[in-house]
């Protein structure tokens, strides 16, 4: 727990020095990956709604997107995400197979 909490106080440290939230960071961030990607954030309040859409003000140079990236490295990130039992049952982006978005067709 306490390495990950390093994590956290990382990216609590830029958003403080970027003058948001974390939370708004970590929506920032996905946010320029790319025009391919839409962070979907979920809420059933409108405050947190409304922090959330502020996210998208947030502006993240190439040297800060590195520097986020660099925080969660794969031996930087201690524990599993999920109770082993959970992941039997977890369906998750990387079991997906959506296509590109440029082969999308309206109809």
């Amino acid at each position: 727990m306490e390495k990950n909490a390093t994590i956290f106080e990382r990216v609590s440290e830029m958003a403080a020095r970027k003058g948001c939230t974390s939370s708004q960071l970590a929506l920032a961030w996905v946010h320029h990956q790319g025009s391919d990607v839409c962070p979907i954030p979920g809420t059933t309040k409108v405050e947190n709604f409304s922090q959330n859409v502020r996210a998208l003000s947030v502006q993240l140079t190439a040297e800060e997107m590195a520097e986020l990236e660099s925080y969660a490295t794969m031996d930087a990130i201690h524990g599993d995400r999920y109770h082993s039992a959970y992941l039997m049952n977890l369906n998750t982006w990387k079991d997906s197979e959506t296509p590109p978005v440029s082969s999308w067709k309206a109809t």
